[in-house]
């Protein structure tokens, strides 16, 4: 009899549900009636705190179209992991406790960077682990795509389409804050695919000046609005020559004030022109799964269930030119996948005339 153990951990985002699905599904293939599923509730949370329950066939069917996770998620920082805080709870050693309570044959992990640190951490602990790729900003390093990504990206595009009718209507300036902390991967496709004029991305530093040249410029073409999609890590040409002590101290005093209102603040005092901000936010994460992303996770969860039947643990599932492959977890942990400078994506949208604030 193998027992698998499931959590999902991190921000939630569509097609958890269906790779959860797609694991089960695969597993019940794989071994038929000899394999135990164990839901562990809200992520490594829960994998510390020992809460899981042996989950029934059942509880897999109908939800390959919702978004969220079942079983929960919930956000724990690898650099706390080994850190015993005021509960004295030393989280590495409980986690190992409760595989070893259910017995498992392999924990499955479904979660972005930190998440994978953790799962890494895990495996090196001796676990039998298989991790699967999810994150909105398509920067886990390993793979190509990550499942979350394709729809998010059609629910930004989707809010830059609504904005270019009351942009024209109105003859304003629109700036769109999309999420993207660090890479700026879905800022890039949803600017592009939503026809934005300016984006602007962590891994270009923006000039506020250029960025006002650009505005002024389409407005005396008699291009009397532009949207401008904001990921909200972007960093202007000042703060990237910061150290990271200075840069850090500079974002506590900036506190919850965003990117896109600093930016909107500063080109208000330029330009002649009304400048509205839209921070669609979390719902960007949010609804059901896109039809891409449910065969996207249906196949890692698929691919997942063939590396635990082959006992092959230690991997993440990844896409690669279009196949689903095993990648090691230690090539996957701790690295960042950001926006190559020569990215094609990139250099297409330069071409067509879209401004990057560089």
């Amino acid at each position: 009899m193998k027992k698998i153990g499931i959590l999902t951990s991190g921000g939630d985002c569509q097609g958890l549900n269906a790779a959860i699905r797609g694991v089960a599904k695969g597993l019940y293939e794989e071994f038929d009636d000899d394999v135990l599923i164990y839901g562990i509730k809200d992520g490594y949370r829960g994998l510390i705190a020992g809460e899981y329950s042996l989950m029934k066939k059942y509880e897999f069917s109908g939800i390959l179209t919702v978004g969220g996770t079942i079983l929960g998620t919930s956000r724990q920082p690898f650099k706390m992991m080994r850190k015993i805080e005021e509960d004295n709870v030393d989280k590495v050693a409980a986690m190992k406790e409760s595989y070893k309570r259910m017995g498992l044959d392999c924990l499955v992990i479904l979660g972005g960077n930190g998440t994978h640190k953790t799962a890494n951490l895990l495996s090196e602990e001796g676990l039998n682990v298989v991790s699967l790729p999810k994150t909105i900003d398509n920067d886990l390093w390993g793979t190509d795509i990550t499942f979350g990504f394709h729809s998010a990206l059609d629910v930004a595009t989707d809010v830059i389409d609504r904005l270019h009718t009351t942009a024209t209507s109105h003859g304003r300036i629109f700036v769109v804050d999309i999420m993207g902390h660090k890479a700026g991967w879905l800022n890039l496709y949803a600017g592009m695919a939503g026809g934005a004029d300016i984006i602007l991305i962590p891994e270009i530093p923006y000039d506020i000046n250029k960025i006002a040249n650009v505005l002024e410029k389409r407005n005396n073409d008699g291009k009397k609005f532009s949207i401008i999609a904001v990921a909200e890590g972007a960093i202007s040409v000042e703060e990237s020559k910061m150290g990271k002590k200075e840069f850090k101290a500079h974002l506590a005093q900036r506190g919850s004030v965003s990117v896109s209102n600093i930016i909107a603040d500063k080109l208000s005092e330029k330009i002649n022109q009304e400048i509205r901000v839209v921070i669609p936010g979390h719902i960007q994460r949010g609804g059901s799964p896109s039809a891409y992303d449910r065969v996207l996770s249906t196949r890692f969860g698929a691919g997942a269930a063939s590396l635990i039947k082959e006992e092959k643990y230690g991997y993440m599932m990844g896409m690669k030119n279009n196949e689903v492959v095993p990648v090691p977890l230690a090539e996957v942990a701790g690295k960042l996948k950001t926006v190559p400078i020569d990215n094609e994506v990139l250099l297409a949208a330069r071409k067509i005339g879209i401004s990057f604030g560089d």
